[in-house]
C-alpha cells in the first residue's frame, strides 16, 4: 500500500509539474470544425485612431449583454453526463465481467468501478486544467487545477457564437470521458494482472496520454474569438495542436478509442498471456450479463455523442440519429458476416458488433449524413471481426476482451472515414466556417491529410506512454499475479469475495 501511495504522489507531482501555469480566462471546448478556410477579409480600420471620432460623432453605446445559459441546453447537458456515467458504471463493467471466467467477474466490476472513481478525482484535480485552459499545443497549464475559478456562475462556449453553458456542466460532462476512457484498457489485460499495478498504471496513462490528447484534439478559444481571418489565426495558434491541423474528432475517435485500444494492445503483451491461453477454455461465463452490459453501452453512448455538441438542438438529434443507426448496422453486418463463415450468427458476435459500430460512429456522429453513419456500420464490423478471428490469434497477442481489436481498429476506421464522409457531396455536414458563418469548402486531401495526423499521433503517443508506465509498475510493484493466484481466480485472491455463491 506504502509503494501505491508513493507512486501516487510521484505521479500526481509529475503531472502538475510537466505543465505551465497559465490562467485561461474562458473554458475552450472541442470543435466540431477545426482549421476553417477563411475568405480573405475586406480592410480592416485602426479602431484605436477612429474611436475618438466616434465618441464625438454619436453617443456611447452599451455594451451587449453577456450570454446566459439556456437552461435546455443545460438540462440536457446534465442528463448527457448522466448516460455517460450509466455507459461506465454499470454498462462496461457488465459487459466486460460477462466476457470473463466466473473466478474473475467481481475483479472486473471492481476494476471498473475504482478506475471510473479514481479518475474522475484526478480530473477535478488537474486534469480538467491541463487539458481544457491554454498552455502549448500539447497540454494545457494549472490555472484551473482543483478547480480554482469555477463557480455556479462560470460559462464556457458551445459550437455556436453567443451561446454558452454552466462551465461545472462541462466539467463534469468531461470528467465522465476523463473517467470511462483508462477504464476500457482493463480488457485487453483482464484476468491476470494485480490490482494494485492497474491503479498506478492508469494515474500515468490519464496524466501523460489521456489528458495531452484531449488537449491537442479539442482544445480551442471558441466560436466567439473568431470574428474575421485574423482572429482565426490568432485562434489557431493557441489551439490544441491536433485541432489547429484540422482534425475532426466530434466525440472521441483518438482521444478515446484509439488512445485506449493501443494502451490495450501494450499492456496485454506486456503482461503476457493467460495461463492455459489457447489450451484450456476460456469462454463467458455469463452471455446475459455481457447483452445487458452492451444495452447499457449502447443506451449511455448517446450522451457521449449527442452530448457532445454541447447543445440540445438539431446537430445533437443528428448525432443522435446516427448513433443509432450505425450501431444497428454494425449489428447486423458483423451477425451476418459470423453466420455466412460459421454458420451460425451468435449474442457475443452481435454484442461485438454493436460496440464497434458505437466506436467508429463516434468521431464522425456530427459530422456524417443518416446514409454515411449506416455504411460505417455496415463496413466496421467485418473489419473488427477479421482482426479479433484472424490476427490476433496470427499474432499471438492476449487481448482478453479485444480491446484493441474493437476500439482501436474501430477509432482508426471511424476516424478515417470522418474525413471522407463528412463531405457535403456523400451527405455529410462539411466544416464550418467562422469567419463566413457558413459551411466552408471541402477539401478531399487537406481533411484528410489532418485525419492521419490525429490517428497516428493517437498511436504514437499512447504506445509509448504505455510502454514506459508499464515498465516503471512493473519495476516498482510487478505486473502479474502469481500463478496460483491466477489459477484460484482474481475475485478471492485481489478482493477476498466472490461474484456467486452457490
Amino acid at each position: 500500500m506504502k509503494k501505491i501511495l508513493s507512486i501516487f504522489a510521484l505521479v500526481t507531482a509529475l503531472g502538475l509539474g510537466f505543465t505551465s501555469n497559465t490562467f485561461a480566462d474562458d473554458i475552450a471546448v472541442p470543435a466540431p470544425a477545426a482549421e476553417m478556410a477563411a475568405p480573405e477579409a475586406a480592410p480592416v480600420a485602426d479602431t484605436a485612431a477612429a474611436a475618438p471620432v466616434a465618441a464625438e460623432a454619436a453617443p456611447a453605446v452599451a455594451a451587449a449583454p453577456a450570454p446566459v445559459p439556456n437552461k435546455g441546453d443545460t438540462a440536457w447537458m446534465l442528463l448527457a453526463t448522466i448516460l455517460v456515467t450509466l455507459m461506465a458504471i454499470p454498462g462496461l463493467g457488465l459487459f466486460y465481467g460477462g466476457l470473463v471466467r466466473q473466478k474473475n467477474m467481481l475483479s472486473v466490476l471492481m476494476q471498473t468501478f475504482m478506475i471510473f472513481s479514481f479518475m474522475g478525482v484526478l480530473w477535478a484535480i488537474y486534469g480538467y486544467s491541463v487539458a481544457f485552459t491554454g498552455g502549448n499545443p500539447f497540454f494545457g497549464g494549472l490555472g484551473k487545477a482543483f478547480l480554482f475559478g469555477i463557480t455556479p456562475d462560470s460559462v464556457g462556449a458551445t459550437f455556436s457564437k453567443g451561446v454558452v453553458i454552466p462551465e461545472l456542466v462541462f466539467v463534469a460532462f468531461q470528467l465522465t470521458f476523463a473517467a470511462i476512457t483508462p477504464a476500457l484498457i482493463i480488457g485487453a489485460f483482464a484476468e491476470r494482472m494485480k490490482f494494485s499495478a492497474i491503479l498506478a498504471f492508469m494515474v500515468l496513462w490519464f496524466t501523460f496520454s489521456y489528458l495531452p490528447m484531449a488537449h491537442m484534439v479539442w482544445y480551442w478559444d471558441g466560436p466567439d474569438a473568431i470574428t474575421d481571418a485574423k482572429s482565426l489565426e490568432t485562434v489557431v495558434a493557441n489551439a490544441g495542436w491536433l485541432w489547429a491541423k484540422g482534425a475532426l474528432d466530434f466525440a472521441g475517435g483518438t482521444v478515446v478509442h484509439i488512445n485506449a485500444g493501443v494502451a490495450g494492445l501494450v499492456g496485454a503483451i506486456m503482461v503476457g498471456k493467460r495461463i492455459g491461453y489457447g489450451k484450456e477454455s476460456m469462454a463467458p461465463h455469463s452471455l446475459t450479463l455481457t447483452m445487458v452490459g452492451a444495452a447499457l453501452l449502447w443506451v449511455g453512448w448517446f450522451g457521449f455523442n449527442a452530448g457532445s455538441n454541447l447543445e440540445a438542438n438539431g446537430y445533437a438529434a443528428l448525432a443522435l440519429v446516427n448513433t443509432m443507426i450505425a450501431t444497428g448496422a454494425a449489428t447486423l453486418s458483423w451477425a451476418f458476416s459470423e453466420w455466412f463463415i460459421k454458420g451460425k450468427p451468435s449474442m457475443l458476435g452481435a454484442a461485438s458488433g454493436a460496440v464497434a459500430g458505437l466506436v467508429a460512429i463516434t468521431p464522425a456522429c456530427g459530422f456524417v449524413g443518416p446514409m454515411g453513419a449506416i455504411v460505417i456500420g455496415l463496413l466496421v464490423s467485418p473489419i473488427c471481426y477479421f482482426m479479433v478471428a484472424k490476427v490476433k490469434y496470427m499474432f499471438g497477442y492476449d487481448d482478453a476482451l479485444d480491446v484493441f481489436g474493437v476500439h482501436a481498429i474501430g477509432g482508426v476506421f471511424g476516424a478515417l472515414a470522418t474525413g471522407v464522409l463528412v463531405n457535403p457531396a456523400l451527405g455529410g455536414m462539411g466544416v464550418y466556417d467562422y469567419v463566413a458563418n457558413a459551411v466552408g469548402t471541402y477539401d478531399f486531401a487537406a481533411q484528410m491529410t489532418a485525419q492521419i495526423y490525429a490517428v497516428v499521433t493517437a498511436i504514437v503517443v499512447s504506445a509509448v506512454v504505455s510502454f514506459i508506465a508499464f515498465k516503471i509498475v512493473d519495476v516498482l510493484i510487478g505486473l502479474r499475479v502469481s500463478e496460483e493466484s491466477e489459477r484460484e481466480g482474481l475475485d478471492t485472491t485481489e478482493h477476498g469475495e466472490r461474484a456467486y455463491h452457490a
